[in-house]
């Protein structure tokens, strides 16, 4: 069902209803900003000179996509948009509703233009949720300007929007509420009329255990805090303990610039390196529910791929890195599931390091200044006067040799006949240990070329 801005009424009879419904809303609606220099975060949309700043003091036609994860802003942005360019607002739901909404919705738009030449902001939250034919009805009102049409979407617009309207919008991406801008939602909340005008005190514990439970998205830390001042009692503060009460979720002891941090992260991957899955899962648990940014758990996993797995199961890489790139598309909670299946493979593969023995070693004898210049053979040969010099002369093609090895010198004088990569026995680095003593033989002319 579509609807409108609570603060806007048709009659003398919706505003004592509208009132009433006002009280009743709530916190994080209550506490929706009411212009543009009330939005906390997002300084990169909402600066001097930013489209979006361009686009309310011109007060134009417009269409926008607004891109980011849950509680950073897509709604309220809309409605401070529509309030400051003083459009009627309509809101659709891509959940509930369906085309025979957005045609209502763009017919009563397109009545109220004509007869009173007040133009409509039509929002659509969750636009991603609409198939083809439900986003190819907005277009006629996009194209023609019968509305200002703002879409709101949490999953990746170039995969789940169509093209025509996607061409037809300005995309502007929404990023999470850094922990100081939840830390200020927070106080508005507490101190504002709208809010709890004052009647609630939220210990400075409290208030960090809220922030992390947050995790970036301001809509949830309103409802946990609005949750815990209906459980506290009269004339004590919210305090750690009578929010977990409130929210069902008990603090983690865990602080992202602290000793915490480290010991688990440490306790995490030696867990992983150690083979005990499900002890790494129950640090990687610990760390979502701390809020820790997910990004660096990921990058963290696609390290711990190669440093102690490497060439012993070459998919680790590749599923830490797919889990990487699924914290940056999905995001969290969904994105849980991903690295917790990353977690399993890398606990569970085989373990090797010695990708990283041989890069260090390698990079040791270069620092101690073992490099030593290039073979002529292998020098570039493809430039005028080269062949003058002897670059390039004598050099074998590996193609034209049976297995695609001959011998022939590569390294420097000054490092010839060092093995850096000497792989273990360990899960397919065992085939690769055969592959790799078959060809140091061929080069160094000790087997068949």
């Amino acid at each position: 069902m579509a609807r409108t801005d609570p603060q806007q009424t048709d009659s003398l009879f919706d505003e004592p209803a509208e009132q009433a419904h006002r009280g009743q809303e709530p916190l994080a609606v209550r506490m929706r900003p009411r212009g543009l220099d009330e939005v906390v975060g997002q300084e990169h949309l909402l600066g001097q000179g930013t489209p979006i700043r361009q686009l309310v003091d011109r007060d134009v036609a417009m269409s926008l996509l607004l891109w980011g994860p849950p509680g950073t802003g897509k709604t309220t942005l809309a409605y401070v948009v529509s309030r400051a360019t003083e459009r009627r607002f309509i809101e659709i739901s891509a959940v509930s509703d369906g085309v025979k909404q957005v045609r209502a919705a763009i017919d009563q738009a397109k009545r109220e233009l004509g007869m009173t030449g007040r133009q409509t902001m039509l929002f659509v939250d969750e636009v991603h949720r609409f198939n083809k034919a439900q986003q190819d009805a907005l277009l006629p009102a996009v194209e023609n300007r019968w509305v200002s049409f703002i879409g709101a979407t949490t999953e990746n617009p170039f995969f789940s929007v169509i093209s025509p309207l996607l061409s037809r919008s300005l995309l502007l991406t929404l990023e999470p509420l850094g922990d100081d801008d939840l830390r200020e939602v927070v106080r508005r909340a507490l101190a504002d009329e709208r809010g709890l005008g004052g009647r609630a005190e939220l210990a400075a514990p409290a208030e960090d255990h809220l922030v992390r439970l947050a995790g970036g998205d301001a809509r949830r830390a309103l409802t946990y805090l609005e949750a815990a001042a209906y459980v506290v009692p009269d004339g004590r503060p919210i305090d750690v303990e009578v929010l977990e009460k409130a929210v069902d979720r008990a603090a983690v002891r865990y602080d992202r610039e602290g000793d915490q941090h480290y010991d688990v992260v440490s306790a995490f991957i030696k867990s992983i390196r150690g083979s005990d899955a499900d002890a790494a899962l129950h640090y990687l648990a610990r760390m979502i529910e701390a809020g820790e940014d997910p990004r660096f758990i990921a990058r963290r996993l696609i390290v711990h791929a190669s440093e102690d797995i490497g060439m012993a199961d070459p998919t680790a890489l590749q599923t830490a890195s797919a889990a990487a790139h699924a914290v940056e598309f999905v995001g969290l909670p969904e994105a849980r599931i991903n690295l917790a299946q990353a977690v399993i493979h890398l606990a569970l593969a085989p373990k090797s390091n010695a990708v990283i023995t041989a890069i260090d070693e390698a990079m040791g004898d270069v620092r101690r200044g073992l490099v030593g210049p290039v073979p002529s053979h292998l020098r570039d040969a493809h430039y005028k006067g080269a062949a003058k010099l002897g670059h390039g002369k004598g050099y074998k093609y590996a193609h034209d040799h049976p297995g695609g090895v001959v011998e022939q010198q590569y390294a420097p004088d000054a490092v010839r006949g060092r093995e850096y990569y000497r792989p273990t026995r360990h899960g397919a680095e065992a085939r690769f240990s055969e592959v790799l003593e078959r060809i140091r033989a061929v080069l160094g002319g000790r087997g068949p070329g």
